[in-house]
């Protein structure tokens, strides 16, 4: 299976990029299944049906979000009807809507996908670890799942790779959101399951995490609040890793990352298998 994951897509610019360049690359890897996170699709806080109608046209087949989940009101009711968006498994039971996993039959292929929220410097929810076992249990990788993918919606590195080694050999991929800047370590574990620390964002690079620059570096160097953060409006790039897993154990046989458009550098993958 050929799977494609995205990174936070950020307001307007983000979404455009998207459209611009999704197309090219589910075509060009000859993708069965994309996955993005557009927690910050809408202004660059929450999603709405608009904005997350445009990243599905444009070729995402799930959405994923994280923190700022709920911060646009338009998003709730869609959260808890679309099942093809997911906020993080681990908020307490009975107390948010919506869905943290799902398992979606697309193109022939049984695709897992998990959210889950860290906790290091992050809200303090329920265990992402006993949340993301639960889910992984339900549908095993290579049994129920022909693949699986785990976002880590989180702030530190490390909690980001313990999730990645809790992970190794029960999902195709584990991937981190949130941070919007792409690492450099894309590479497979030790048994068999792709991970990057953090896949960037699709937003505008000339910015400040995707942010207009005077604001944020206002608050740095005043501590005072001068107004909003507003999405940068330059042209967006796109962020993410491809992954391409076995048919019958689930676990990847190939990770590298996808960089496309704006001001970083063009990285997309070549069709072939290496």
């Amino acid at each position: 299976m050929r799977l494609a994951f995205f990174g936070d897509v950020v307001g307007r610019s983000g979404r455009q990029a998207v459209s611009k360049h999704l197309p090219r690359v589910r075509q060009d890897l000859a993708l069965d299944a994309v996955v993005i996170n557009a927690e910050n699709a809408a202004g660059g806080f929450g999603i709405t049906r608009a904005t997350a109608q445009e990243l599905y046209d444009a070729g995402a087949d799930v959405l994923t979000l994280g923190n700022h989940s709920f911060d646009n009101p338009q998003g709730i009711g869609l959260i808890e009807n679309e099942q093809r968006l997911l906020r993080p498994c681990n908020y307490p039971p009975n107390t948010v809507t919506g869905r943290g996993a799902g398992l979606y039959d697309i193109g022939g292929y049984r695709l897992l996908v998990i959210n889950v929220l860290g906790r290091v410097f992050m809200d303090a929810l329920d265990d992402p670890f006993q949340a993301v076992e639960r889910e992984l249990s339900a549908a095993p990788l290579g049994d129920v799942a022909d693949a699986v993918i785990v976002d880590i919606h989180a702030e530190a590195t490390s909690e980001k790779q313990a999730m990645g080694v809790y992970c190794d050999g029960r999902a195709s991929l584990v991937v981190g959101t949130h941070q919007h800047v792409p690492t450099a370590d894309t590479r497979i574990l030790t048994h068999g399951t792709a991970y990057q620390t953090d896949a960037g964002m699709c937003a505008d690079y000339n910015s400040i995490i995707g942010m207009e620059k005077e604001e944020p570096l206002n608050r740095f160097t005043t501590r005072m609040r001068g107004g909003r953060f507003t999405p940068a409006a330059g042209e967006g790039s796109i962020c993410g890793v491809f992954v391409e897993t076995d048919n019958k154990t689930g676990r990847a046989l190939r990770a590298e990352p996808i960089r496309l458009g704006g001001s970083v550098g063009q990285t997309l993958p070549s069709k072939e298998i290496a």
